[in-house]
């Protein structure tokens, strides 16, 4: 409650603006100060580069400051030197040295800690002037209201006002654009003031209008201040509409200004414009007496006059006065500064600088055309303040326009009465200092118990004094109050201080507007930091007989005593009451009450004691005096003190008094525990795992009574009410009042009854003891006692007035049981809430079958709506905690996945109808289930009696310590089948494996590395037994995870034309090689899955959907089932062009070959691709290009090449014992024959040929058993003959004359040899054979199996003959 210093804004980028202004001062040599004061170092680049590139960085700005600190000491305070203004509005400064200027606009961040906070940065620099010679001399910052209805008081644009010392004043926007210029006076602009309109706070106060002064030597300016706003509107749309469309410029109004020639006074250095005042009658006749003499005539009625005070010397202070009507106000012409495409034009001959688009000789024309200049109105001094060695520096005028600071070169401030001309104050030892002002209303709620309360709010004035020399910043209470606050802040501040706020608002348009205005500010160069003095209102009658002030130090000292913690409690009471008893203001009293009742330190004891020590004191005054606020405070609070006193009593007595009368038993409901008791073992087990928190968060850490007073809160009529606070807050009082009844350590019945005398509701204790009771699940599931304390305490509180009501009717739904329900619903904690639901269901059929067996007197049992619904949410809760418990499972070490989820019955009707599968197919993938393996699960649903088991398995789990891991699997299992028994429609397995695909696919997402979730979820795709799920499933599945993909990889490979590398997968699909050949394995598997299902739907019905009938009300998003038969069918062709095409790309990552495969289609092949698999295309029809063709067969071939060299296993092949087995996937898998095969036929490519080829390729490779069994089904024997001829040649002609181990016989051999067949020999090249070492034996079955297939008349058939004889011998000698 005292003066503060606030910071509100920082400034960046201070180093780079000192930089440029003072650039020039680089250039001089600073060698020896380097050498001396390690002076910083001026290195050019620096700011260029920062200003070239516009984008400074974030370290240049924070290092700017441990910069500034090195350099303030050594180049003195650079800011003093500058011409500085600040916006009202605290949204523009502008930092000015002779030709340059630096605007700074304010920008918004986010701090560390996540907190908006306000930035000046660099918007525009540049140069100002446009004469020679000329500097700026004075600057203001002028924000300008915007005119729309909806504008709620921030500046529409704020316009910069720059006086230079050629006399022009010039006026541009934030962004450096100049809007207009004018030569009013040939002297150097002085000093620029700006008044703005005020809303009168008295009804005899005169309204001030707007107006902009501007100070010469021995003349000042007033502007209009409406004139200058319509004429600023009017150039800067001017301006925005010649700079974009390049229009006609429009002259704009003009200004309407006077023009006074201050006489009588030596020199002049500033000034302020009072404003409009009007003089009582006595001073009328005074200064008329004074004036005129004797014989004056006096006026009827007092002239309005304006009121101007200058400052200088000759005399000391200078007040001028000029009658309203003595001078007619003089019509200015504007020179319209716009940067047009078009055409720019200099109006008027009193026009300011223009220069675009000129020639040289133009502008020097217009340089010494100077515009004409208007004749001053005299105006002499009226009277002043004599001191012939005192000098003027400054004066700042007051908000209220009576009072004004100045300041002289004595280093005194002086505070002026500007009504009646006198010097009221004087402060010395102020040299060079600066000035501001603040007027602070009265807060609201000050003036309640006031007798004034009617009138208008008070204002508090304040002087603040800033003294650079001393490094100080004080405030003065006006008019002759104390210094109600200093400050050090440094020496080379400066403090800014407009005295106005936004032009362009009147009495109307201001009406509802919030002024967001700082009314001095102070700029410290060093750090960068805009600071605002904050004072209280109150400290404008901080004098000796001020009571509140005296409150207030009271108030202070009481939290200072409170904040201590080694104060004796004893101490603490009697010092805290004392001082409670002595503050006289009811509002400040009782914030200290509210302070003391909130302190920690404080014992519940001493609270009671002050509390109520002040209510009796309240209660023996006068009832008229006594504030019914507070005494109503001490009432409340002291009661709930009691109530808590009361409560841990209770707690905390050492013998306990059972009330064995009403205990209940649990006799009606050990059928129902003996039922659910195996889950809920089994749910123990998995929730008792152990984990970390703190002990502060303990639910058995003690309730504070600070803590219980905060969510306490007394009514009007006296009762008590909870407030329902935070969820740790809610727990810790449910714990307070209620778990030492269910553990049986508290009397339950004197618990209930004191809290029901307390007056608190029987809904809230039954919402706070349901919170306990779920909150604590652990502990309740280890003490079974508990559950029958639970049955008490449920029937106790149904049982108070306000619970059940009277006529309540068993056939409707009785409010306080579906509260019961309606929190069981709503748990996560799914134990805790079906054991309550059992012991409320219990309580109610209780009740029910005792009002029935009054009413009706018979044995029949009775039947009510209530107890259906039991009946339902008790089901309910049953399914969930075993699905619950299903959850709760923990994966093995190393699984995918995140936490285990949450559910209740609100969770799973909200999931909608296939919320339950989607929970499970989560558990199934975090459990790494493999697709073949649940399917075993599934199977045992309709082979076992699931429900005996699992309660037998969870009875045997008790006596087992370790068990091993295959039995904890088969536990598992059982789970998992019991939770599909309880849900045999929600998780029938066509849903379960569609939800299990859809959980795989979108995982696979996230990380498409992980090929194997593709490939799992495809194979659970396949495990749908319903074509039309299928068909749903994998249309979505494609439409939104795979085409994307699918074609980022198809146009990499096009653009590569090959299979690309790993970088180039990362880039372009988002997957590495080695995923991207399993994932395009997938959408081959994928898209014959989905054409599958096509043709299978016609033959098959849509399944029904249904749901089980507890769970009906579900609702929220459609299950995925219900989407994927919801889908529209496909165009059987379109998919089939796309398998195609995935067949062709995943042959190509797999033997990384070189194609383009799009080149393989014609164009409208081409077109087909990508499109929506339901619309129909253009397909390809008739005989494709030959040339296509080929290349499609080349391709082909390129891949037969590629398994063979896959499959290679020479000796496997030599042991005769057969072919191996292949795998059924990877470059090695034995379907790629087949499928070659199969594209062939679909690419027109025949298929004769990639068999020959496959033969050829097996004997080249050695595989000769694996070429015969392809040779079967070749057709055209004979053109095959004659290939296997060259290549038996080959084999040959290695043997003969290319094999190192050449011997003697094979030389001999060589010799008897037909001449044609030794020349045909050594034509044969064995190094096309991959393979040239092959047993002579397959090379002898090689040559027969050429006899069998060559006619008899072929040409070669001779040859063949040759070379049977020929490999016969070569046997023999072997």
């Amino acid at each position: 409650m005292s003066c503060s210093l606030w910071e509100f804004c920082r400034v960046q980028e201070l180093r780079t603006v000192r930089d440029y202004l003072f650039h020039s001062q680089k250039t001089e040599p600073l060698e020896e100060k380097n050498q001396t004061d390690n002076q910083l170092s001026w290195d050019t680049s620096d700011w260029e580069t920062a200003w070239d590139s516009g984008n400074n960085k974030d370290e240049e700005a924070t290092s700017a400051l441990t910069v500034e600190e090195e350099t303030m000491g050594q180049s003195g305070p650079w800011l003093q030197d500058c011409i500085v203004s600040l916006s009202p509005c605290s949204d523009l400064l502008v930092v000015a040295r002779e030709q340059k200027a630096v605007f700074l606009s304010a920008k918004w961040r986010t701090d560390d800690s996540g907190r908006e906070e306000m930035n000046l940065a660099v918007s525009w620099t540049g140069t100002l002037s446009a004469e020679e010679g000329e500097c700026v001399s004075s600057t203001v910052c002028i924000p300008l209201a915007s005119q729309k209805r909806s504008s709620t008081g921030r500046p529409d644009w704020t316009c910069v006002v720059v006086g230079f010392t050629s006399g022009y004043v010039r006026f541009y926007t934030e962004n450096g654009v100049l809007l207009l210029a004018q030569l009013l006076h040939e002297d150097p602009v002085l000093r620029l003031k700006c008044r703005t309109y005020e809303i009168p706070r008295h009804p005899g106060v005169t309204e001030q209008l707007e107006e902009l002064s501007i100070l010469y030597p021995a003349a000042m300016v007033t502007i209009d201040g409406f004139s200058l706003f319509q004429s600023l509107r009017a150039c800067r749309n001017q301006v925005a509409r010649a700079a974009a469309a390049g229009s006609d410029v429009i002259l704009p109004p003009p200004l309407a200004y006077k023009k006074w020639g201050l006489q009588d006074m030596d020199t002049i250095v500033d000034h302020s414009s009072v404003g409009i005042m009007t003089l009582c009658v006595f001073d009328q006749m005074k200064n008329a007496s004074i004036l005129g003499g004797f014989n004056a005539s006096v006026k009827g009625s007092p002239p309005a006059m304006s009121q101007y005070v200058t400052v200088g010397g000759g005399p000391y202070t200078g007040f001028y006065y000029a009658i309203e009507g003595s001078s007619q106000p003089l019509l200015s012409h504007v020179a319209l500064a716009v940067a047009s495409k078009l055409t720019s034009a200099l109006f008027s001959a009193a026009s300011g600088w223009l220069g675009w688009n000129k020639n040289r000789n133009e502008e020097e024309a217009l340089q010494k055309q100077k515009p004409k200049v208007e004749p001053a109105t005299p105006l002499g001094i009226r009277f002043g303040l004599p001191d012939s060695r005192r000098h003027g520096e400054s004066i700042c005028l007051s908000p209220c326009n009576t009072l004004a600071g100045v300041t002289d070169d004595f280093g005194r401030v002086t505070l002026l009465d500007l009504a009646r001309g006198i010097a009221i104050r004087m402060w010395k030892g102020y040299r060079d200092a600066q000035l501001g002002w603040l007027q602070v209303p009265e807060e609201r709620g000050e003036r309640e118990f006031s007798p004034s309360a009617s009138l208008p709010r008070r204002h508090a004035l304040f002087l603040v004094i800033y003294a650079p020399r001393r490094g100080i910043l004080e405030v003065w209470g006006m008019q002759q109050g104390p210094r109600v606050g200093a400050f050090t802040v440094g020496k080379h501040c400066r403090l800014l201080y407009a005295g106005y706020r936004l032009m362009g608002v009147n009495s109307v348009t201001s009406q509802g507007w919030q002024l967001h205005t700082q009314q001095v500010c102070l700029l410290d160069p060093i750090t960068g930091v805009l600071r605002t003095v904050n004072i209280p209102f109150h400290l404008a009658l901080s004098d000796k007989k001020s009571e509140r002030a005296k409150d207030m130090h009271l108030l202070k000292r009481l939290t200072t005593i409170l904040r201590s913690r080694e104060v004796e409690p004893d101490i603490l009471e009697s010092e805290a009451k004392g001082l409670l008893l002595d503050i006289k203001h009811p509002a400040i009293k009782k914030q200290a009450l509210e302070s003391l009742l909130s302190n920690k330190n404080a014992p519940v004891s001493c609270l009671t004691n002050i509390t109520c020590t002040l209510y009796d004191t309240l209660k023996q005054q006068d009832p008229e005096e006594v504030d019914t606020a507070l005494l109503q405070l001490c009432s409340s609070q002291l009661k709930l003190l009691q109530l808590y006193t009361d409560i841990q009593q209770l707690h905390s007595a050492a013998d306990i008094e059972a009330c064995s009368e009403n205990q209940d038993s649990l006799e009606g409901m050990k059928d129902e525990l003996s039922r659910v008791g195996p889950i809920l073992q089994r749910y123990a087990q998995l929730t008792s795992r152990p984990s970390v928190s703190f002990a502060e968060d303990s639910p058995d850490s003690p309730l504070a009574v600070q803590a219980f007073l905060s969510q306490m809160e007394c009514t009007e009529d006296g009762e008590l009410k909870v407030i329902h606070g935070a969820e740790t807050e809610w727990n810790q009082l449910g714990n307070f009042l209620f778990w030492g009844c269910l553990c049986g350590k508290s009397p339950l019945c004197k618990v209930c009854d004191t809290l029901q005398q307390a007056g608190i509701s029987p809904q809230q204790l039954l919402s706070l003891l349901l919170n306990v009771w779920l909150q604590r699940e652990k502990e309740v599931l280890q003490k079974l006692e508990t559950v029958r304390n639970l049955r008490t305490l449920l029937i106790a509180l149904s049982n108070m007035k306000g619970a059940v009501e009277e006529s309540w009717d068993p056939q409707s739904v009785s409010p306080w049981w579906q509260q019961v329900r309606s929190t069981c619903i709503q748990s996560h904690n799914a134990a805790a809430a079906l054991l309550a639901a059992l012991v409320a269901h219990s309580a109610a059929k209780a009740r029910i079958t005792s009002q029935a067996d009054s009413k009706l007197q018979s044995e029949w049992e009775a039947v009510s709506l209530e107890l259906e619904q039991w009946v339902v949410c008790v089901h309910q809760l049953e399914d969930v905690l075993v699905l619950q418990t299903l959850l709760l499972v923990p994966p093995p070490q190393g699984a995918a996945g995140s936490a285990a989820a949450q559910c209740s019955i609100k969770t799973l009707l909200e999931g909608g109808t296939g919320g339950i599968a989607d929970s499970v197919s989560k558990w199934v993938f975090r459990h790494n289930l493999t697709p073949k393996r649940l399917k075993e699960i599934l199977q045992k649903r309709e082979d076992e009696d699931a429900d005996d088991k699992l309660e037998q398995k969870a009875g045997e789990e008790g006596n087992e310590e370790k068990e091993q891991s295959q039995e904890e699997k088969d536990r598992t299992a059982e789970l998992l089948v019991a939770v599909c028994q309880r849900f045999p429609h929600s998780l029938s397995p066509d849903l379960l494996f569609a939800n299990c695909c859809w959980e795989y696919v979108v995982q696979w997402n996230k990380d498409p590395e992980e090929g194997q979730c593709l490939s799992w979820a495809v194979e659970h795709l396949k495990l749908v037994s319903s074509p039309h799920i299928q068909l749903g499933i994998s249309t979505m599945m494609w439409s939104t995870f795979i085409v994307k993909r699918f074609s980022a990889a198809a146009f990499l490979m096009e653009k590569v034309g090959k299979a690309p590398k790993d970088r180039l997968c990362r880039r372009d699909v988002g997957m590495g090689d080695k995923a991207m050949t399993s994932f395009l394995g997938c959408c081959v598997q994928l898209l014959q899955i989905l054409m599958e299902a096509d043709s299978a739907v016609e033959e098959v019905s849509a399944p029904e959907l249904s749901v089980e009938e507890a769970w009906c009300g579900a609702e929220g998003p459609a299950s995925i089932a219900e989407l994927a038969i919801e889908q529209r069918g496909v165009h059987y062709p379109l998919v089939q062009h796309h398998c195609l095409l995935a067949s062709l790309l995943h042959a190509t990552m797999t033997f990384s070959l070189k194609v383009k495969p799009l080149s393989l289609f014609d164009r409208k092949g081409k077109n087909a691709f990508f499109r929506d698999l339901t619309t129909i295309q253009l397909m390809p029809s008739g005989d494709m290009d030959p040339g296509l063709v080929y290349l499609r067969q080349e391709f082909l071939l390129r891949v037969l090449t590629g398994w063979v060299q896959a499959i290679d296993d020479p000796s496997s092949s030599a042991s005769g014992t057969g072919c191996p087995p292949l795998p059924s996937s990877g470059p090695k898998a034995d379907w790629w024959p087949s499928l070659c095969l199969e594209l062939g036929s679909l690419l027109q490519v025949n298929p004769d040929i990639l068999r020959r080829h496959l033969v050829c390729e097996l004997y080249n490779q050695g595989l000769d058993l694996r070429a015969e069994e392809v040779m079967l089904e070749v057709e055209d024997k004979e053109v095959l003959g004659s290939q296997l001829l060259v290549l038996t040649g080959q084999r040959l002609s290695y043997s003969l004359l290319h094999s190192q181990s050449q011997t003697q016989a094979a030389m001999e051999l060589l010799a008897r040899l037909p001449p044609t067949l030794c020349t045909w020999l050594k034509a044969m090249d064995p190094s096309e054979l991959r393979c040239p070492l092959v047993p002579l034996y397959q090379t002898s079955r090689l040559v027969g199996r050429l006899i069998e297939i060559l006619p008899e008349n072929h040409a070669q058939y001779s040859l063949s003959l040759h070379l049977l004889e020929a490999v016969e011998a070569l046997t023999t000698e072997d």
